[in-house]
């Protein structure tokens, strides 16, 4: 479009991505990758909750977590997500919709390997989103599996990545007197060209 300028400029959605990412590395105070990422259950009730972004790939964006956890049953179970990233130093955010899969292979085994001791360990110990008797149980799984698993423990099998290949990417900047410039990147599969909207503020 004749006025996708500045900021929003480029063929490519995950390139902008990206440098909005890049941009927000440097001016963000906290966690600059976090997305508020949603599923639903099976009744179709919503979930969110705050989750790192590890990669912005060519087609997709990544994440990781327990698969056994609450959002990894939903996203197994719907196999669709959205989420969105926003920068306040940058008044900027990114709204992300899509298909997910696993992915459980050598990305996610490179991935882990990368990872601290302390949360390769976490990662073994976590019994994510079920009910713990207290902290101490925790530290005491930890501690036990520290001797276990020894200094360079193996990605676990209920723990890796998911890519979400969007159907949707929406680039939003504030703009004086709350009227922001938006744009919506969308296709309805994934082998279809993007069409570029420019959306009421």
């Amino acid at each position: 479009m004749s006025d996708r300028t500045g900021i929003f400029a480029g063929p490519d959605p995950f390139v902008i991505a990206q440098q909005w990412l890049a941009d927000a590395t440097k001016t963000e105070v906290n966690d600059p990758n976090a997305i508020a990422l949603s599923t639903v259950d099976a009744g179709g009730l919503p979930n969110v909750r705050m989750v790192l972004l590890k990669d912005i790939e060519a087609d997709a964006f990544v994440f990781y977590t327990n698969y056994q956890s609450r959002k990894g049953q939903e996203l197994a179970q719907s196999g669709k997500a959205a989420f969105v990233l926003h920068w306040k130093s940058l008044a900027r955010q990114i709204r992300v919709r899509g298909t997910v899969t696993k992915e459980d292979g050598k990305i996610a085994d490179n991935y882990y390997k990368s990872r601290s001791l302390q949360s390769k360990i976490g990662a073994w110990a976590s019994q994510q989103s079920q009910p713990l008797a207290s902290r101490g149980t925790l530290m005491a799984d930890v501690a036990k599996l520290t001797v276990q698993k020894g200094a360079d423990p193996e990605r676990p099998p209920f723990w890796g990545g998911f890519r979400l290949v969007p159907s949707e990417i929406e680039f939003w900047s504030d703009g004086p007197f709350r009227l922001h410039d938006r744009f919506r990147w969308s296709r309805e599969i994934v082998s279809e060209n993007w069409t570029v909207t420019r959306l009421s503020p």
